[in-house]
């Protein structure tokens, strides 16, 4: 089963990225992941798009597509994956359905995780990430359990900067101006499938297994 989520930063869809891999086995694919862990080895991908993402804009097609094209060719992905954060333009979606082809592969669904603005301030300016094994908390939902501090490895716990209003905002318009065409771009597919995110991960994450449930190939 190869699957993509589409939706804003905040709308959380690698928390349901994560639950439905867990539930399904497959490698859950997480573009931002692998551009983050990129900018911490100072790669050369890293150092490119460091200076997009500290702006909260959009990293080049060239190099997203890069990354994608390295590691659905992994051998766990044989089984499928689940995609979050790539395609985000149409550039990224041709190049996507052009190595599918190559692959003699298909989607199978494509979940959109919708919501507004101000819910998405709200969820992601309230986040707070370990500056040293990134494990991520928030200061109302999941706090860590000494302020400041990271549970897991006890550094410091940061805002990054891509998690400021101001850039939130930001990244949410160049969401809705270069991302937001892909829900027209695979709603023609047939294979879209709307999610209010707005929801609790639990119930979101029941509708998403409703759909699933439906699919030819789990």
């Amino acid at each position: 089963m190869i699957l993509v989520l589409l939706g804003p930063p905040g709308s959380g869809k690698g928390t349901q990225a994560k639950l439905i891999a867990e539930a399904k086995k497959l490698p859950h694919i997480s573009l931002g992941d692998l551009l983050r862990e990129e900018v911490r080895l100072a790669s050369e991908i890293g150092k490119r798009a460091k200076e997009f993402m500290d702006a909260g804009k959009l990293v080049p097609d060239e190099l997203t597509i890069e990354l994608a094209k390295k590691r659905i060719s992994n051998p766990d992905c044989k089984v499928g994956f689940i995609m979050d954060g790539f395609p985000r333009s149409a550039a990224q979606a041709e190049a996507f359905d052009a190595m599918l082809k190559e692959l003699n592969r298909t989607i199978d669904y494509v979940l959109y995780f919708k919501i507004d603005q101000e819910e998405v301030v709200s969820r992601l300016s309230g986040r707070r990430s370990c500056k040293d094994c990134g494990a991520v908390y928030h200061l109302e939902h999941s706090p860590s359990k000494v302020a400041g501090k990271c549970d897991a490895c006890g550094g410091e716990l940061i805002l990054r900067k891509d998690d400021d209003p101001n850039v939130i905002r930001t990244r949410f318009e160049v969401y809705e101006k270069s991302t937001r065409p892909l829900v027209d771009y695979y709603g023609k597919t047939g294979k879209m499938v709307e999610i209010d995110a707005s929801l609790p991960i639990e119930k979101a994450f029941n509708n998403v297994l409703k759909v699933l449930a439906n699919a030819t190939v789990l």
